[in-house]
């Protein structure tokens, strides 16, 4: 009945669900192959954040390519102004969630800060915890030539690497503000050295975040491993959003280059005062809803 009525309101669904399932036919489990091979042939990358079972399942179903367990947690999850405070422990937990729910992206988490700076075999450590204990695809370390060491350590594992540059939120309070990066010639200079750096360490793709859209583009056709962009323009080869930013659940949080596809907080805070007034005037639970 559900569907009927959508597709009827929405005459593309059927044209589009076609669509995604003929990318499901094709490619059964996303994998680090798929992601080069969407970069060869020109077709975007899908990138949204995860870090739990039940919006990784509805994500999944939605055919999104890459599901990132973010760091963001620390934020969205747990409420902290940064994202330096969440442990190993609880990404790895969150990671465990959201592998349980995915039956077809390709999966990466965060290593947290503290887990890979500094110290190239702590890294390694750090990372085989994640992929033993999680189940996850791949890992994404934030920085540039300064933690090559860690990635050469953890790639030789075998442990596939999404590299991060641009701005680069745990290391907040090195640059002591969330504005763009890059913007000065000598900085953009470093992040394109920094970029192939990643690449010829072996990272299979690279998140830039929050930097101007030319120096992205410049980025993106000087290497030959996938670019997903945040805040950095359409010419990344994918683009990624924190999904509770994405959906509006994150109250008062409007940067520029987030597009809020639903307010879920408005729908949500709506339903919430409606079954108070409900509970409170004796009309939840009705005959009909009791045994």
């Amino acid at each position: 009945m559900w569907r009927s009525h959508f597709s009827d309101e929405y005459p593309n669904f059927a044209g589009l669900k076609h669509k995604i399932m003929s990318v499901n036919k094709e490619v059964k489990r996303i994998t680090t192959h798929s992601l080069q091979e969407m970069k060869h042939k020109g077709e975007k990358i899908t990138m949204l954040t995860a870090y739990d079972y039940s919006m990784a399942t509805v994500l999944d179903d939605a055919g999104i390519d890459v599901l990132l367990v973010g760091d963001s947690a620390s934020n969205v999850m747990a409420g902290h102004e940064t994202t330096l405070p969440i442990t190993l422990d609880q990404m790895i937990y969150h990671t465990q969630s959201v592998v349980r729910a995915a039956k077809r992206a390709f999966i990466v988490a965060d290593l947290p800060f503290g887990a890979y700076q500094g110290n190239s075999k702590e890294a390694l450590v750090s990372a085989i915890r994640m992929m033993k204990e999680s189940g996850v695809h791949g890992i994404k370390l934030e920085g540039g030539t300064e933690i090559v060491d860690s990635i050469d350590r953890i790639i030789t594992a075998g442990i596939p690497v999404m590299g991060h540059l641009g701005l680069t939120p745990q290391s907040i309070y090195k640059f002591g503000t969330y504005s763009v990066r890059a913007r000065s010639e000598q900085e953009a200079d470093k992040l394109k050295t920094d970029a192939l750096a990643l690449q010829a360490a072996g990272c299979f793709a690279l998140v830039l975040e929050k930097i101007p859209a030319a120096l992205a583009k410049q980025v993106t056709e000087s290497l030959h491993i996938p670019v997903i962009g945040i805040g950095a323009g359409p010419h990344c080869d994918g683009q990624v959003l924190v999904v509770n930013d994405m959906i509006g659940l994150t109250k008062g949080f409007k940067p520029r280059f987030l597009r809020q596809y639903i307010n879920l907080y408005d729908g949500i805070l709506g339903a919430a005062q409606s079954y108070i007034k409900d509970v409170k005037s004796n009309d939840f639970p009705n005959e009909k809803e009791q045994y």
